[in-house]
């Protein structure tokens, strides 16, 4: 019993074993796993000028399996035909790039192994591997680019011009919508340069346009309703406003892909172009902006190049490594340039980011081109200074030069404030283009804001500078500042009344310098004569507005004070007066328009509609310089009975006119439209007359 006992344990006890340790045969063995499609991971692909870069990952249980693998490629439009193969790939590689491809064209592609794991050479034929002992990856798909061309070259225009266009499409309806409650705001906001600053900053903003507030800000001095101090400061705010713009673009245009949901935010927008709410149509302009300005910046980003180091404009950008202060100033030069051609200096913005992120430009260079770009924009208001009198081109100098000394002490602490940015944002704009958008927006901002604060106590010497640089050509070139109030009421009444009366006779001498631009504009026959003469009645019209409105908040003022009888009377006739002479610069206008139209339509005046519209434009003449002498002297002096002897002479021919013109229309002696057009000019050349006589009957109104 017990040694059956001890016979039982030892062979349990050898079962035991037997199951713990397999045996011999099979001892030390791996198990092979099956290899199929999903042995391949992440299929990756990027197409480039004639080829590709693909990349994928193994199964990392299959690696050790796997001798080598092979690429098989084909045109997706070419289904019959066979597939192309790669060479043999070792199978530690999870990258390869294909060449000798047609450009512009879609591939599909497939990486494979044998099913064994074995070498994929042993089974290579002429027509490739032998399918039955090949197993393949999902499929991948690659569109091969076009070369760098003539063709990407307008591509790449094309997309900053949609960019463009989308910027200047928001910016313009944002205005639509608000313009009027901003320059309200710019009007009223310029206390002192500091809240100018302010107000800039807000404005631009909001219209997402530095040229809009410039551009505005110029003709606001020109017109006399701000001072250059004053505009000094909405400039400054301006520019800090508008670095608005690279946040936009590195957020939502590089991080945020917001071109994904434009034609989104175009279906909300465009219904909204149908309703008739004029503000709402200027934010459905908005809404179509903004989507298509984002449009414009993803194919933007497409069609900016992807260079590598050994492109010519890469190595041209190394050369200036070991100068970086030439270098520095040969981009500040360079985004000047592009800003000045491009005339934005939010595209040129955009451009830049672009480059960075794709890695074609470092961010040091980006950084250079933005301050280039800072300059640049001055352009803006400069052009819109060569219309304006010397008070425009003088606040747009003081913008310029507060760009460039900026700029000229950046250029030598960029390494330091690049450096600063990138610590406390903690990113690494090098190795990571997003970071490096984000870093050029920050330093834009911090740029701008860091010299409004050092250059804002030197505005006054600034301003000197620019009066300096500016002189004066006399009067016509001052002639719409409004010197004689625009510093405020005097302690007397009476003798702020006095200043407004010297600025209603400068009204007046406005007026009649309209309608000599108009007469003018009626025998102008050279075009380009015909478009200056119109832009510059346009200007005055402008500035008539502007002068009945601050005027009238002048006298608004003085009504405010106790006034004798006799005052309260002159008040009541000056406001009476401006309207007038606003209702003047109204129809000059309309008559400007009215010859605009009939140019473009190519309709011509017989000479007798001629002569007779000149005749008339000199009667009408006549009376507004009797008009002026009346507003110039005492009102006991006022010589009433020859304004009202000009007046009759004006309505007579008015009326002969209109019946020799019936009877030539009957005997068809001229052509209808003209016809039309003639009869317009006439009678609102009659209407003049009658706001000049008002003007005289005002005066000699007595309390």
């Amino acid at each position: 019993m017990l040694r059956k006992f001890f016979i039982v344990t030892i062979m349990a006890l050898m079962g035991h074993f037997a199951v713990a340790n397999p045996d011999s045969t099979s001892a030390g063995s791996t198990e092979i796993q099956q290899l199929g499609k999903e042995t391949f991971e992440n299929l990756n692909s990027s197409g480039t000028p004639g080829g590709s870069k693909l990349s994928w990952n193994l199964r990392y249980s299959d690696r050790s399996q796997i001798s080598n693998l092979i690429i098989k490629f084909r045109r997706k439009i070419d289904k019959e035909k066979p597939w192309r193969y790669s060479e043999v790939i070792s199978a530690d590689k999870t990258k390869f790039e294909l060449s000798d491809l047609r450009n512009d064209e879609k591939y599909e592609w497939y990486v494979g192994c044998r099913k064994d794991g074995g070498d994929v050479a042993a089974i290579l034929s002429d027509n490739g591997p032998n399918d039955e002992q090949m197993v393949w990856s999902d499929k991948g798909k690659f569109h091969t680019d076009r070369p760098w061309d003539f063709y990407k070259f307008l591509v790449l225009l094309g997309s900053l011009g949609l960019f463009i266009f989308g910027m200047k499409l928001m910016s313009e309806g944002l205005q639509q919508s608000a313009g009027g409650k901003l320059r309200q705001i710019l009007s009223s906001m310029t206390s002192n340069r500091y809240i100018g600053v302010l107000s800039g900053f807000l404005i631009t903003a909001l219209v997402q346009s530095s040229s809009a507030t410039t551009v505005m800000t110029v003709s606001f001095v020109n017109a006399g309703l701000l001072s250059l101090v004053e505009s000094a400061g909405v400039m400054m705010g301006a520019n800090i406003g508008t670095t608005i713009t690279g946040w936009l673009v590195s957020i939502f245009g590089f991080k945020v892909s917001v071109s994904d949901y434009s034609l989104l935010i175009l279906a909300i927008g465009a219904p909204m172009m149908f309703l008739r709410k004029s503000s709402t149509k200027g934010w459905a302009n908005a809404l179509i902006g903004f989507a298509i300005l984002f449009m414009g910046l993803g194919f933007l980003k497409d069609a900016v190049p992807s260079l590598d180091h050994d492109s010519p404009i890469v190595q041209f950008f190394t050369r200036f490594t070991d100068t970086p202060f030439f270098g520095r100033i040969m981009f500040v030069l360079l985004g000047t340039l592009v800003t000045v051609v491009v005339q934005s200096s939010s595209a040129a913005m955009a451009l830049t980011l672009t480059m960075v992120l794709k890695g074609i430009i470092p961010f040091d260079v980006g950084a250079a081109m933005i301050l280039g770009e800072n300059i640049g924009t001055t352009i803006t208001a400069e052009l819109a200074s060569l219309i304006g009198n010397v008070h425009a081109k003088r606040s747009a100098r003081i913008h310029s030069m507060f760009n460039i000394v900026g700029v000229t002490w950046m250029v030598f602490l960029m390494p330091f404030f690049l450096s600063g940015i990138t610590s406390v944002m903690n990113i690494d704009p090098v190795q990571n283009g997003e970071d490096a958008t984000i870093g050029l927006a920050a330093f834009h901002t911090v740029f701008n804001a860091t010299n409004v604060l050092l250059t804002i106590g030197f505005v006054p010497w600034l301003v000197k500078l620019a009066i300096y640089t500016v002189p004066s050509k006399g009067e016509d070139d001052e002639v719409f500042k409004l010197e004689y109030i625009s510093s405020g009421l005097t302690n007397t009444p009476e003798l702020s009344l006095l200043e407004a009366k010297k600025e209603v006779h400068k009204f007046g001498k406005l007026t009649l310098k309209m309608s000599h631009k108009a007469k003018e504009l009626l025998n102008a026959t050279d075009l380009k004569d015909r478009t200056r003469l119109i832009k510059k009645i346009a200007k005055y019209e402008d500035i008539t507005d502007r002068m009945e409105t601050e005027i009238a908040n002048y006298l608004s003022k003085i009504s405010a004070d106790d006034l004798s009888l006799k005052a309260s009377a002159e008040l009541r006739s000056m406001m009476s007066i401006i309207n007038d002479l606003e209702r003047i610069g109204d129809i000059y206008f309309e008559i400007s328009k009215a010859l605009e139209r009939k140019n473009e339509d190519k309709i011509w005046f017989h000479q007798k509609q001629r002569d007779n519209l000149n005749k008339l434009f000199s009667l009408v003449d006549e009376a507004m310089e009797i008009m002026i002498g009346n507003l110039n002297i005492e009102q006991d002096d006022v010589n009433e009975s020859t304004a009202n002897l000009k007046e009759s002479e004006i309505n007579n021919f008015r009326n002969k006119l209109r019946r020799s013109h019936l009877k030539s229309i009957e005997q068809k002696e001229y052509n209808i439209r003209a016809g039309m057009v003639y009869s317009n000019l006439f009678s609102s050349l009659e209407r003049v007359g009658d706001h000049v006589i008002n003007v005289t009957e005002a005066l000699t109104e007595k309390d």
